[in-house]
């Protein structure tokens, strides 16, 4: 029996005995087959081409698949080898020198050596090269210091960049820096994200448009076959539903469950799993036009709405109250003298009497779902009433995840005053370079969709991309945190504690600060 017929007759039959068990509320009436692992999703992927995508929703399968360069280590943040077993760097920071691991082939049988990463980095970075046109890439600002790649032999790639970047490794390690068979781009063309092809744990099975994406084990894989036979990853987009096909017996995994749905779970059929990480729950206010433009009411904004209710009522204790830009999962990096705005109605009111402004009307983007955006409606919903409270009149437009990105990452201009986002980075530069910095508004590629803009904001965060001590990065991220909660471009809401539920015969599945879900050395019992 093929893992694709099994996956077909098994997804059939969890789906029925779920939508059963859900209607009827009726206790577990499915299981899924041994070996093969069902993992519950919010939504469907984007593309399977790493390079492509944004969303942590897609990263958890495409970390399945392929290899990177370096990887972050098992419960941290840290850098290890991966494809590359180790690598020099230059004393003035401008050259890395990777040193590639031998004898690793591409899912399609093509080896991976030092041209196949010189074509991945080509592919993304030069607009001349033959295969630029498989993308947009949209996150590959995260290599621009790269100035070049050069294949010194079969097995050592030299990168040499244009100016120091000390998040680089990190980087790479992120799922942007993934690597892919350049003979299955070559094959596939924009049809790629498709048709997917690396060197991973899983291989590419089966994309079935909103039913299901399936990887099967690659037993060659250079860091041992995985226990599991498959993995089958399922998008099941309203969290209610996603629980009942958990409860029922259609998922082995779940992640991202609503706090409200956690109670559950707790109990010895179950286990739940639960780890901080670098995660922002906030809202974009656009600085650009309308209420927002005035620091003032984007200070209102922040004391008016009561975070602290939220992450106790709504989130149900799985979160904390953010301060600032920077999650406090980046502890070298982090402000810990900045206290989050307060819920202060009064005050609120009295910066809108300064400001001289009687009862601004706000258009709040809403989203239905969507990776790290927690429960995004009955959250909207809770600070239109906190914000109108203080005078303001808010108009909630709600959408899907993909068509709310769709809206939000091009810029609010002329279309809303404020938005949610939520974003997990690897790194403490990451965030604020792609949202706050000017030259990251979004005509010039980047996620500054609010159109914040403050020299001394650049300067600061220019000046740590480069600088290869960690200690003036520090201080200089911390410098930058105080004056962005001084100027509120956006609310800072919370920071997410992720979780997951596995049913109890799942073993070995832990969750990474990285929030990326690792499933190379997890069996199901």
């Amino acid at each position: 029996m093929s893992i694709l017929s099994l996956t077909r007759r098994a997804v059939l039959a969890m789906t029925a005995a779920a939508a059963i068990s859900a209607g009827l509320a009726l206790p577990a009436a499915a299981q899924t087959p041994p070996g093969v692992l069902f993992v519950g999703q919010i939504a469907e992927p984007k593309s399977l081409d790493p390079a492509a995508v944004t969303a942590a929703n897609d990263f958890r399968i495409v970390v399945n698949i392929y290899d990177g360069l370096v990887r972050y280590a098992d419960g941290s943040l840290e850098v290890e080898p991966a494809l590359a077993e180790s690598w020099d760097i230059s004393d003035d920071g401008l050259e890395y020198v990777f040193h590639l691991r031998e004898g690793v082939t591409f899912h399609d049988g093509t080896p991976f050596n030092a041209e196949a990463v010189k074509f991945n980095f080509d592919r993304m970075l030069d607009e001349e090269h033959p295969f630029h046109d498989t993308g947009p890439f949209p996150l590959a600002f995260f290599f621009s210091a790269i100035e070049s790649v050069e294949a010194v032999d079969d097995l050592t790639v030299k990168m040499v960049l244009n100016e120091p970047f000390a998040p680089l490794l990190s980087n790479l390690a992120y799922p942007t820096g993934l690597i892919v068979s350049p003979a299955a781009v070559e094959a596939g063309g924009a049809d790629y994200g498709r048709n997917p092809v690396g060197t991973g744990p899983f291989k590419f099975a089966e994309w079935r448009s909103n039913e299901l994406v399936a990887v099967e084990k690659n037993p060659d894989y250079w860091d041992g076959a995985p226990p599991l036979d498959a993995v089958v990853f399922r998008p099941v987009t309203d969290a209610n539903t996603r629980t009942a096909e958990m409860l029922a017996g259609g998922l082995d995994v779940m992640v991202e469950v609503p706090p409200v749905s956690l109670s559950e779970f707790r109990n010895d059929n179950y286990r739940i799993l639960e780890a901080a990480g670098p995660h922002l729950w906030f809202l974009i206010l656009n600085t650009k036009e309308g209420p927002f433009a005035d620091k003032l009411v984007r200070q209102a904004a922040n004391y008016a709405i009561n975070k602290e209710a939220l992450v106790n009522d709504i989130l149900e204790g799985t979160a904390e109250v953010a301060a600032g830009p920077t999650p406090p999962a980046f502890a070298w990096a982090y402000n810990d003298e900045l206290e989050p705005y307060p819920h202060d109605p009064e005050k609120a009111k009295a910066l809108l009497a300064e400001a001289g402004v009687e009862s601004p009307s706000v258009t709040f983007y809403v989203t239905e779902g969507g990776s790290g955006m927690l429960d995004p409606i009955a959250m909207g919903t809770a600070i239109q009433a906190d914000l109108a409270a203080v005078g303001f009149d808010v108009t909630i437009e709600t959408y899907e995840w993909n068509t709310f990105l769709g809206e939000v990452n091009p810029g609010l201009e002329g279309k809303a005053d404020m938005a949610e986002m939520a974003w997990m980075t690897n790194d403490p530069d990451t965030l604020p370079f792609l949202a706050l910095r000017t030259d990251a508004w979004p005509d010039k590629g980047g996620f500054n969709s609010g159109y914040y803009s403050n020299p001394k904001v650049d300067e600061l965060l220019n000046k740590a991309r480069v600088s290869t001590s960690q200690e003036e990065r520090a201080d200089l991220y911390k410098q930058m945190q105080e004056i962005v909660y001084e100027d509120a471009p956006w609310v800072f809401v919370a920071n997410w504690k992720q979780n997951a539920v596995t049913t109890a015969n799942v073993e070995g599945l832990e969750l990474q600060p990285s929030f990326l879900l690792e499933l190379g050395k997890v069996a199901k019992n």
